[in-house]
């Protein structure tokens, strides 16, 4: 077990993060990062959906030595438990991606990587050294965008794929409307900013490109544009790639693009789909031949209304059946979390909104507290629920609580 360090005695907990957070960010940002879709009601439930367990322990068993280690992408990860990919970290603290990617070399977790991060793949793989970094990707209709996206990871030596399939049409975010949200100078959407056919460097939330210098002198205005469908014939959408332009894909489809991304992705990167929240839809993800799964609802940013990811778990998992593993995101705030998690079935867990907290109180150093804590806590609750390692966790170790306040054996 790693050496005890310091406390960090102003924040304890990933709640007082959060709060500590709030100070650090400007308005803009923290609406941005904190907002659900909607009303959001799933963004509350995805953490409010715990609070239905409580841990069995068990007592009087040697557990004098835990291990919290799990099998990942052909390796072991010192915890079950990693860092999900978040778009434009540089506004939580200018280190951004790259200071989240040394916090995680140093702890041994894994990172996620946006596709629409502000440091290229490149800069957080070099961050990373040799700890397993993972790629998010949004499928854009245009997929040359998307080949040359999976030809940098490959090179860069990333272990796998995450295709996110939740968007096909963006979920409704009032308070992104309202402060009419755009990407600050000097940042950009770093992994496209070498794009020979899209000036991307300069692409901002919108849609809109904030033109150059050049361009002004020109009488130039670059935009883009979303696709559209006339009834007849679809025209993916042009210009720059932003955000809200390319990265909802409504041509998306099982039979044909999970078969192009598993040819272009293997033998380099596994192929997951991230977004899975239906027993159906698993086992349409085993039929096609993914590596595995991610139980989420993009952080309650999509589908309000949707079920917290930790309800839909127990569906996937029984549909599933051991065949791929079964992660799932959304809505963890303690170590005891991610207990509970696994012990309904997921196989290991990640991490989104704290580590952003994180990286704003204060930039690495915040993100390895925020790992740090969870860890703690989650190798405490272990212990004292009776397990020494992993696979150990089960259903055995939780009863569900209903709304009377009865519980029941799961």
């Amino acid at each position: 077990m790693t050496a005890q360090q310091p406390h960090d005695l102003n924040c304890l907990t990933v709640a007082e993060l959060e709060k500590h957070a709030e100070q650090c960010m400007d308005k803009q940002t923290r609406d941005y990062y904190n907002e659900g879709a909607d009303s959001g009601s799933t963004l509350l439930e995805n953490s409010q959906a715990y609070s239905k367990y409580r841990i069995r322990p068990r007592v009087l068993r040697d557990i004098s030595l835990i291990d919290t280690s799990c099998p990942l992408f052909g390796a072991r990860s010192p915890l079950p438990m990693g860092v999900a990919p978040t778009a434009m970290q540089c506004l939580a603290h200018p280190d951004g991606e790259a200071a989240t990617a040394r916090a995680c070399r140093e702890a041994g977790v894994v990172i996620g990587l946006s596709s629409f991060a502000t440091t290229t793949l490149e800069d957080v793989a070099a961050a990373s050294g040799s700890n397993p970094r993972v790629l998010q990707l949004y499928l854009f209709e245009e997929r040359e965008h998307s080949r040359r996206l999976i030809q940098r990871a490959k090179a860069a030596g990333y272990k796998a794929v995450f295709l996110t399939v939740d968007t096909p049409m963006l979920g409704r975010r009032n308070l992104e409307i309202r402060n009419q949200f755009k990407l600050p100078k000097p940042y950009k959407i770093a992994n496209f900013a070498e794009d020979s056919d899209s000036p991307a460097s300069k692409t901002v939330m919108d849609g809109a490109a904030s033109d150059t210098d050049a361009d002004k002198r020109e009488g130039k205005k670059s935009t883009s544009a979303p696709g559209v469908h006339d009834g007849e014939k679809r025209t993916p959408p042009a210009g720059p790639i932003s955000f809200h332009t390319h990265a909802p894909n409504p041509t998306l489809c099982w039979d044909r693009d999970i078969d192009w991304l598993r040819k272009e992705c293997k033998p380099e990167m596994e192929v997951w789909v991230k977004g899975i929240a239906t027993g159906e839809d698993a086992l349409l993800a085993v039929y096609h031949g993914v590596d595995g799964i991610v139980v989420s609802n993009h952080g309650g940013r999509q589908l309000n209304g949707a079920l917290a990811t930790l309800d839909a778990l127990p569906e996937v998992v029984d549909a599933v059946q051991g065949k791929i593993p079964v992660h799932i995101d959304g809505g963890i705030r303690h170590g005891t979390e991610i207990f509970k998690a696994l012990a309904l079935g997921a196989d290991f867990v990640w991490i989104g909104r704290p580590v952003l907290w994180g990286l704003s109180y204060k930039g690495q150093e915040g993100v390895a507290l925020c790992l740090r804590l969870l860890r703690d806590e989650f190798t405490l609750c272990m212990g004292l629920a009776g397990t020494v390692k992993v696979p150990e966790i089960s259903k055995d170790y939780l009863v569900k609580v209903d709304k009377s306040g009865f519980v029941s054996r799961l």
